[in-house]
């Protein structure tokens, strides 16, 4: 599994917007200024998390994005999943016609590593990055 630029850089405007939006809406200006992403990427990236429901959108002089729920219940499970598509290493619902060792490697490993997979993404959520970076750590431990 690879996550691509629209991931990364939409979970990297995600945390910003978490940090920056005090009850208000933030630009897409404000977060590609901070985060050096360019402005005509936030908005493809941002029209995806709206049509998803990740995040509200106000049009307008006083515009911008808000998160549509608390960041303690926004993982990053969903945010990515909104971006990417489905989380998987080896995607084992499009093999047809498996033999017997084919199933038990599926069963065994692939469907094994993608469950920890979504398991690890939906079990952190924006709040826990946010408090990461303030904290200043960066050697966030990973498990799969």
């Amino acid at each position: 599994m690879k996550v691509s630029t629209k991931g990364r850089y939409g979970l990297k405007s995600l945390v910003d917007l978490a940090m920056y939006h005090n009850s208000e809406v933030v630009t897409l200006r404000s977060i590609s200024e901070r985060q050096n992403i360019s402005e005509g990427y936030l908005e493809q990236i941002f029209s995806r998390l709206r049509k998803s429901g990740l995040v509200i959108g106000k049009k307008g002089a006083q515009g911008g994005y808000s998160l549509s729920k608390p960041i303690n219940r926004t993982t990053i499970g969903e945010i990515l999943r909104a971006l990417e598509g489905d989380l998987v290493l080896v995607d084992v619902n499009s093999t047809n016609n498996i033999d017997n060792l084919e199933k038990c490697i599926n069963e065994n490993l692939w469907n094994v590593i993608n469950k920890n997979i979504n398991e690890y993404f939906d079990s952190v959520t924006l709040e826990d990055l946010v408090n990461q970076y303030k904290n200043g750590v960066d050697n966030f431990v990973y498990f799969i």
